[in-house]
């Protein structure tokens, strides 16, 4: 039935019923969570929510990786208090019939710019962390577990993990959320995967890589030893 103010002849785009798809009402949760987040007003351009870029990344050297496991381990005992290859935010990924260095992938979470995972969370639960450097995380008592932030992710393989225990996404932190790690963690303190790996294969840098660039996080960390072995190849 047509929503007409008295006396008007037509059903005119004042009076027509209120429509508002599913998307939308999504949407307009996701900027009012967000601008609650932020304690300010969340705006749009080009479709797309801005939001204040991270301070911190992780940046790799996947030919001075080894494959080994170490920083997955440390992170699912930082974040989760277990040892779980599934729970870790930190994804290596090997390939047994490649030849180095492409046998083997440290697949980390980017901290996009335009973060396509935060774009779109309905409830604000994956958003810049406001307290912890716009570090882009999930919050678990938020989070619905509608999975859309994983299937926006647009890398290979996807840098969020599903915790089926709980039912929840999750992503990599920079350690912001780390009940088991015996240190503070986050943008300029400690990262567990950093800290534990045996050959320096990871790093944190406050210095945002090429966004553009699919090879911008993989970087040279070898030193005077690695140039002895010979495997300081560019």
């Amino acid at each position: 039935m047509e929503n007409k103010e008295p006396g008007c002849q037509s059903a005119c785009p004042s009076c027509a019923p209120a429509t508002v798809s599913r998307r939308d009402l999504l949407g307009g949760l996701g900027v009012l969570s967000m601008a609650a987040a932020f304690g300010a007003p969340v705006l749009l351009a080009d479709d797309r929510l801005v939001i204040p870029n991270s301070e911190g990344f992780l940046i790799v050297d996947r030919k001075k990786c080894q494959g080994c496991g170490t920083c997955m381990m440390a992170c699912s005992l930082a974040h989760a208090g277990v040892a779980s290859y599934s729970l870790s935010r930190i994804q290596v990924v090997q390939d047994s019939f490649a030849n180095w260095p492409d046998d083997v992938l440290l697949a980390t979470c980017r901290q996009c710019q335009d973060a396509p995972c935060v774009q779109v969370c309905p409830t604000g639960a994956n958003r810049p962390d406001a307290k912890h450097g716009f570090v882009r995380r999930v919050d678990p008592d938020i989070c619905i577990g509608c999975k859309l932030c994983i299937q926006a992710c647009p890398f290979t393989p996807v840098r969020l993990q599903w915790d089926r225990d709980h039912r929840k996404s999750q992503k990599c932190d920079l350690c912001v959320d780390t009940p088991y790690l015996d240190e503070k963690g986050g943008p300029g303190h400690v990262q567990a995967c950093v800290r534990a790996c045996p050959v320096g294969a990871i790093a944190f840098t406050r210095e945002m890589p090429d966004q553009t660039s699919a090879d911008s996080y993989d970087v040279n960390l070898r030193g005077p030893v690695w140039k002895r072995m010979g495997m300081t190849i560019e």
